[in-house]
């Protein structure tokens, strides 16, 4: 038996009532009641629909992956090609335009999900958005002025267009049952993280395109920057074909909230309001996670070109096999995340998580005497800034900094030979680069994989947690939210490491993160028993709202 709603959505999830050893003319079913007397009976073609339908869902989340990594450890260097004066300041701005957009479009669109009752329409919308937006990254080079405003506007639409996270969340939220919950949104971030691994993996793949590339005319240009913008516009046409083709409009009615139906014949959950403290609770634990990947994802590329004179060529090859391996990693802990969820309480495995990332940052904090080399290898020993060891200087108070200096020639991107070489180590702009020590690759790869088991882990368990919070009414206005706190994280995370890091460099960047994760451990202890699935309180009858 399956209930359609007023908009054709299937409600699969059905009460039979037991009365007299029958189940309302199916018989033999006695010992499937439950203690009130209920059972949920699912039919197999609509249950196979369902399960069709997440599996779209899991396929969205991944082509939203990897149209957004797919660029990542190639940004920087693009940036530099359309403007060769760009600093990291600019880059955490060009990061977090994706990331403002995305602030902007997730509750819109989990407004529309809720007001339209419907998943498909916003979900269309906005990779529409998405297709257009990366056909504009493509074509940047072919814009004569303001490329870095383009390229800002271009980031900001395809972050507008990932606003569909929330609308996936929110159906898998409310096509899945209390106990399905957390292994589907396990499965949902092992999808996010494959496409995570799979875009820095082809962006690596396409290295060896170079630049210019084997097609580089007026109005059409393939290198390794644009290749890449123009298959994630691919892949988008693909997800629409998949949401027309596949996807089904489903929603469970849970039995845990059985007991709040008045009327047998009616599946309308009845009004009620979550626990608000949890609720505000969650969205800032969350900022906090994705404030911890923001940072992690913005710092890569260059502080690898700083601390070991890497070409820019080199920085986007070497970050993405080190973010793609990184993702195999996250997948590895979401398949042992939904086995321990079964064991072990999910604000443990949320607070494991966050100690992990509190690990990684503290590995990445530089120790020693050795000292990344300087861009101002042409200036003479008279005019080299001393090296102080001291671990706890930030600023030296009594260095004075030459003259600005540059490279008298610099190569075009991926040249790194000859006498027109680019520029590699510790930029001389940097006063940090002369007293603070180098972090060491086995340190950056250390760190990594820490970060790469903590923030996996913290993402599963702070969606899972808030979609329980929440309880059995449709969420997509509350995951718009949630991903709107964690937009306004990947906001402002670029553009504060990038602001801290261009000042002070690693040392004082990475121990702000670990003061910053410790406070969250420690909130997240005072909240801990908040921090619980939404019950309707037994004895108490929730009010009719026929």
């Amino acid at each position: 038996m399956v209930i359609m709603d007023n908009n054709g959505i299937s409600v699969i999830s059905v009460k039979y009532f037991a009365q007299n050893g029958k189940i309302e003319g199916i018989e033999d079913l006695k010992d499937k009641c439950t203690s009130n007397g209920s059972v949920f009976i699912e039919n197999p073609l609509v249950r196979r629909s369902r399960w069709r339908s997440i599996r779209v869902m899991y396929l969205t989340m991944f082509l939203s992956s990897v149209s957004f990594s797919i660029c990542m450890s190639s940004i920087w260097p693009y940036l530099k090609l359309l403007e060769s004066s760009a600093s990291t300041d600019l880059l955490g701005w060009v990061v977090a335009s994706y990331s403002i957009g995305q602030l902007i479009a997730s509750p819109v669109f989990g407004m529309m999900a809720n007001c339209m009752r419907k998943s498909r329409e916003p979900l269309v919308i906005s990779l529409i958005i998405n297709i257009l937006a990366n056909i504009l990254y493509a074509y940047l080079e072919d814009i004569k002025t303001h490329r870095v405003v383009f390229l800002i506007a271009a980031r900001a639409l395809i972050g507008f267009g990932a606003g569909n996270v929330a609308v996936v969340r929110s159906y898998l939220s409310g096509a899945t049952n209390l106990k399905e919950r957390t292994s589907a949104m396990a499965n949902l971030s092992a999808f996010q993280a494959i496409g995570f691994i799979v875009g820095p993996g082809i962006q690596t793949a396409m290295v060896p395109i170079g630049y210019p590339g084997p097609v580089h005319m007026s109005g059409l240009r393939i290198n390794l920057y644009t290749a890449p913008a123009f298959l994630s516009a691919l892949v988008g046409i693909l997800n629409l074909l998949l949401l027309f083709l596949v996807f089904k409009e489903h929603r469970v009615l849970d039995e845990e909230y059985s007991h709040s139906i008045q009327d047998p014949g009616r599946e309308e959950i009845p009004d009620y309001k979550p626990d608000k403290i949890a609720v505000a609770s969650s969205n800032i634990i969350f900022f906090v996670v994705l404030f911890i990947f923001a940072v992690f994802e913005t710092i890569g590329t260059p502080l690898t070109m700083d601390m070991y004179a890497w070409t820019r060529a080199h920085a986007t090859l070497y970050n993405g096999i080190i973010l793609a391996v990184g993702g195999v990693v996250a997948i590895l802990v979401f398949i042992v995340i939904k086995i321990l969820s079964k064991w072990v309480n999910e604000r443990l495995l949320l607070i494991g998580g966050l100690i992990c990332c509190f690990l990684g940052f503290f590995v990445y904090l530089p120790w020693g005497n050795d000292y990344p080399s300087s861009q101002m290898a042409n200036i003479g020993p008279e005019h080299q800034l001393p090296k102080n060891g001291s671990w706890f200087t930030v600023i030296p108070s009594d260095k004075t900094i030459p003259p600005h200096y540059n490279q008298s020639t610099t190569a075009a991107p991926g040249n790194s030979s000859g006498s027109g070489s680019e520029a590699t180590g510790c930029p001389d702009a940097y006063q940090w680069c002369s007293y603070t020590p180098i972090v060491t690759l086995s340190q950056f790869l250390c760190g990594t994989a820490l970060i790469c088991i903590g923030y996996p882990t913290g993402n599963v368990m702070s969606y899972a947690l808030f979609s329980k919070i929440l309880g059995p009414k449709p969420q997509g206005t509350m995951m718009g939210i949630l991903t709107a706190s964690g937009s306004l994280a990947r906001t402002v995370g670029p553009i504060f490491v990038s602001l801290i890091y261009h000042a002070f460099g690693p040392r004082v960047t990475f121990v702000s993160m670990c003061g910053m994760t410790l406070i969250t451990v420690i909130f997240v202890g005072f909240v801990y028993k908040r921090l619980v699935p939404f019950k309707f309180e037994k004895g108490v009858e929730p009010p009719d709202q026929r």
